[in-house]
């Protein structure tokens, strides 16, 4: 099995540190090993106290590791001193696996995690060894000496951190004003830029699980692109799947990634029961002629890849409602939208389905009860998709995720209803309440 090296610090919460980074290395198939550099005594609402492990510890702890396993990457992160990152450095030097380095300098509850004379021996000494180097913008201006402020700046940045030795940076933009976390790698002359939405809550660990993902994907033999992509899409998992376990700041999960995959069992098992119940209440007058779909999101989705949807949807056959594939991941694009439209607002409301409009069908969605949003077609921007916009608008308008949303179509354009949920369960519930309302 690929091994990976994490030289960190030991946090006591267990959120950040070495436990987040063993942890971030098992959830992607990687077994992870550890060098302590420094014992805190920290929790979720501030760092107690740190104790500096001996040089000669550090020193058994490395040969110990390196001495024994092939190790195909590693990771540093808290190194909290010059004498500590001297040490780690020229052991590292013995060895030719790629190094991510993390300059972590403040814990994610706001305390310093290093002396004066660190900094100096991250731009001198650790750089020159980084394959990737992963700060954060505010990481990024002490490294560099100048204030980050716009897309210039952290390209600029990026080039004086390469300067120092790096073959790549990732400076992440979590800690920007923009809506969303862009981050920028330069690797070989080139930018590359990967964003997603920002989540408010600080997330304790997301660095350092950021980076030993990192670590982990180059192990198993990525550059840094693929890596730092790869390892994205799995930072955004783990700060959806965020919890608390004190009194401070939430945990980001770095299990999130395997955790993932028993959730797309039981959201494809949620669904396959709620399609197969619709199929024998829904009478064929409630489905659209493009037929009908009917989607379950995953926390967090941020793409259709990530929505459980029916492969060529749901239509009348021989007096009776069938779906004529699977049910899969991916398999919807109009309906998984207008869930990920939906849960834009409300990231509790994440499965949709889409029913015939008639004026018939309006009148008994009108008697439900049910909240009910509406659009007009011809109001559509050239630029914008209707599922998109429509479902948008509506929301927008309402100042809140309404039960359905309706359009009265347009020229060439099927007019449609649209229900939403929080899961497939609660769809199905607002449908018998329709269906029940004369």
């Amino acid at each position: 099995m690929l091994a990976a090296l994490t030289i960190a610090g030991s946090d006591s919460i267990g959120g950040a540190g070495l436990q987040a980074d063993l942890k971030a290395f098992g959830a992607i198939g990687v077994h992870g090993t550890s060098v302590v550099t420094c014992v805190t005594s920290q929790n979720t609402q501030g760092v107690l106290d740190i104790r500096p492990m001996p040089l000669e510890v550090i020193e058994s702890q490395m040969e110990a590791v390196l001495g024994d396993a092939e190790i195909a990457a590693a990771k540093t992160g808290m190194l909290h001193s010059a004498d500590i990152a001297s040490t780690v450095v020229r052991r590292l030097s013995e060895e030719d696996f790629p190094l991510v380095v993390d300059p972590v300098l403040v814990a994610g509850v706001g305390d310093s995690l290093h002396s004066k004379d660190l900094v100096e021996a991250l731009r001198k000494e650790v750089m020159p060894r980084a394959t990737v180097v992963t700060p954060n913008l505010l990481e990024a201006q002490e490294l560099v000496g100048f204030m980050i402020s716009n897309i210039q700046d952290v390209e600029r940045a990026c080039r004086s951190l390469r300067d120092m030795g790096a073959e790549a940076v990732l400076i992440k933009g979590g800690h920007s004003s923009s809506k969303t976390a862009d981050d920028v790698l330069f690797f070989e002359e080139r930018f590359y830029t990967y964003s997603s939405p920002k989540i408010e809550s600080v997330g304790h660990g997301g660095g350092c699980t950021l980076s030993a993902y990192i670590a982990g994907f180059m192990a198993k033999g990525m550059e840094p692109p693929e890596a730092v992509e790869r390892a994205k899409s799995c930072i955004w998992k783990a700060f959806v799947s965020s919890y608390s376990v004190g009194k401070g700041v939430t945990l980001v999960d770095p299990l999130a990634p395997i955790e993932e995959a028993a959730e797309k069992y039981e959201i494809l098992s949620q669904l396959r029961r709620a399609v197969e119940i619709l199929e024998s209440i829904l009478p064929s007058s409630w489905v659209p002629e493009v037929g009908m779909n009917f989607v379950f999101a995953l926390p967090g989705a941020r793409t259709p890849e990530d929505i459980c949807g029916v492969e060529g949807r749901i239509s009348p056959a021989k007096g009776r409602l069938v779906h004529a594939a699977c049910l899969d991941f991916g398999a919807s694009q109009h309906v998984a939208t207008i869930a990920l439209t939906a849960m834009q607002f409300d990231r509790k409301m994440r499965s949709a389905l889409n029913l015939r409009f008639s004026e018939g069908n309006l009148e008994r969605l009108m008697e439900s009860g049910l909240k009910v949003g509406s659009f007009s077609r011809s109001d559509e921007p050239k630029e914008r998709r209707t599922m998109e916009w429509g479902t948008e608008k509506a929301i927008m308008e309402l100042g809140y995720v309404p039960d359905a949303v309706f359009d009265r179509g347009g020229i060439g354009k099927e007019p449609m209803i649209r229900m939403l949920g929080q899961d497939p369960e609660e769809i199905l519930e607002k449908v018998r309440i329709i269906l029940d309302s004369r």
